[in-house]
C-alpha cells in the first residue's frame, strides 16, 4: 500500500482514525473515511485486490470546518497506478564499482607480467654481451630513482612525507633488497633466465624455514607439506639443467634468502606507515642505489666497464644503448606496479599473481632465447611451480 499524507502546519501531532461506530459531530462526519458496504458471498466485488491502495489526505477548507477545527484532514482512497515509479532510496552494492575494481586488478596483473617479461628479455640480452651484473643492477636502480625524482619535482606524483625514523626503518629492507637484486642479476648472467626463475620459485621454502627457526613462527601442516613439491621440483630442475652453473645456481639461492629477509623487515618496520606502494618502492630504490654504488665500483670498476661497453657497442651497435635503457626502465616499472598492486589486493592474490608471473617469464624466455629444455627438466619446473601455488593456498 502506498500512503501519503498532506497536512497543514497547524495539525495535531497524532491522527486517530476510528473504525468503530461512534457518535460524531456534523463537521467530523464530513471527514470520516467512507467504508465499503458489506460484501455478500453470492455477489462479486468490483474492488481489485491485486492493486495497492493509495491514500492521500488533503485539507478542504470550508467555512463550517474552519469554524470548528482548522486542522481536520479529509481522507480519500483510490487505486494507485502500478506503473508509477516508487520514490524509495535503498543502498545496494554497486555492481559497476565491483566490476571496475576487478578490471583494475586485471590491468595491474597484466601490466605487471608484461613489464617483467620485457625486463627479463632485455636484461638477458645486455648480460650476454656486457657480463657486468653489478653495473647493470646499479643502472636499474639509478633509472628508477631518476624517474621518481622527476615525477615528484613535476608533481606528476605526490612526494611522500618521510622523516629520519622512516629511513632508519627502511635501511635493513634496502640492504636485503640490494643483495637480492644483485644476486639475481649475477645468476642470470651465468645461466638461462628460465633456470633462474625455476630456482627462485623455491622462495616460499626459505620463507618458512627462516620464519620457523629464526623467528619461532609456527605454520599449519599443509604449509610444510607444500614445501615437498617445491624443493623436489627445484632439485629435479637443477640436476637435469643442460647448462648448469654453480655461480648462477648460488646467485638464485642467495636472492631467495635475501628477498625473504626483505619481506620480514618490511612487514616489521612499515606497520603504521602511511606511504603508498609506489613511493615506498621509490624510496627503497634510492636507498639501495646509495648502498650498491660503492660496492659495484669496488667489485668491477670504471675501467672494466669502459672496455666492456666499447666491446658491446662494436658487436651490437647503437641498439645496445637501447637495451641498457630498456632493461633499467622496465625493471623499475614492473617493481613499481607490483608494489602498487599490493595496495589493491590481498597478499594471497598477490602470491598467486607472482606464481603466474614466473610461469609467463619461464615460457617466454624459453621461446625467445630458444632454450633447450629436457622433458624431465620441464617436469621439475612444473612441480616446483605447482608447489608454490599450493603453498599460497595453504598459508591462507
Amino acid at each position: 500500500m502506498f500512503a501519503t499524507l498532506k497536512q497543514p502546519v497547524q495539525s495535531h501531532s497524532l491522527l486517530t482514525l476510528s473504525v468503530q461506530k461512534t457518535s460524531m459531530s456534523k463537521p467530523e462526519q464530513q471527514c470520516r473515511v467512507p467504508f465499503l458496504p458489506p460484501l455478500k458471498r453470492e455477489k462479486s466485488c468490483n474492488l481489485s485486490i491485486t492493486k495497492p491502495l493509495r491514500i492521500v489526505a488533503s485539507v478542504t477548507p470550508s467555512n463550517s470546518l474552519v469554524k470548528y477545527r482548522k486542522t481536520l484532514p479529509a481522507c480519500n482512497a483510490y487505486e494507485a497506478n502500478r506503473a508509477q515509479p516508487l520514490d524509495i532510496s535503498i543502498d545496494l552494492p554497486s555492481v559497476q564499482s565491483e566490476t571496475a575494481q576487478r578490471v583494475k586488478i586485471g590491468i595491474y596483473f597484466a601490466t605487471w607480467w608484461a613489464l617483467n617479461v620485457v625486463f627479463n628479455i632485455y636484461n638477458k640480452k645486455v648480460l650476454n654481451v656486457f657480463p657486468y651484473p653489478w653495473l647493470t643492477s646499479t643502472l636499474s636502480l639509478a633509472a628508477g630513482s631518476l624517474m621518481m625524482l622527476i615525477s615528484w619535482a613535476t608533481q606528476i606524483a605526490d612526494a611522500p612525507e618521510t622523516d629520519m625514523e622512516f629511513w632508519k626503518t627502511l635501511l635493513p629492507v634496502a640492504v636485503a633488497h640490494t643483495i637480492g637484486h644483485v644476486a639475481a642479476t649475477v645468476s642470470m648472467s651465468k645461466v638461462a633466465v628460465s633456470f633462474t626463475h625455476i630456482i627462485k620459485s623455491g622462495e616460499p621454502a626459505f620463507s618458512v624455514l627462516v620464519s620457523r627457526f629464526l623467528l619461532g613462527e609456527m605454520f599449519p601442516v599443509p604449509v610444510y607439506l607444500s614445501l615437498i613439491p617445491i624443493i623436489g621440483g627445484c632439485a629435479l630442475a637443477a640436476v637435469t639443467e643442460l647448462n648448469f652453473n654453480m655461480i648462477g645456481f648460488m646467485g638464485a639461492m642467495i636472492s631467495n634468502v635475501a628477498f625473504v629477509f626483505r619481506n620480514i623487515f618490511s612487514k616489521k618496520g612499515m606497520n603504521g606507515k602511511s606511504v603508498s606502494g609506489m613511493n615506498y618502492y621509490a624510496c627503497l630504490s634510492m636507498l639501495s642505489l646509495l648502498i650498491l654504488t660503492p660496492f659495484a665500483i669496488a667489485v668491477e670498476g670504471p675501467q672494466v666497464w669502459a672496455a666492456g661497453w666499447q666491446r658491446a657497442l662494436s658487436q651490437i651497435g647503437p641498439h645496445f644503448v637501447w637495451w641498457v635503457a630498456a632493461q633499467s626502465i622496465f625493471y623499475h616499472l614492473y617493481n613499481q606496479v607490483s608494489y602498487m598492486s599490493l595496495d589493491q589486493i590481498s597478499p594471497l592474490t598477490f602470491s598467486i599473481g607472482n606464481t603466474m608471473k614466473r610461469i609467463s617469464v619461464i615460457i617466454s624466455s624459453i621461446i625467445i632465447f630458444h632454450t633447450a629444455v629436457r622433458p624431465v627438466n620441464a617436469l621439475g619446473a612444473a612441480i616446483a611451480i605447482l608447489g608454490t601455488f599450493l603453498y599460497s593456498q595453504a598459508k591462507l
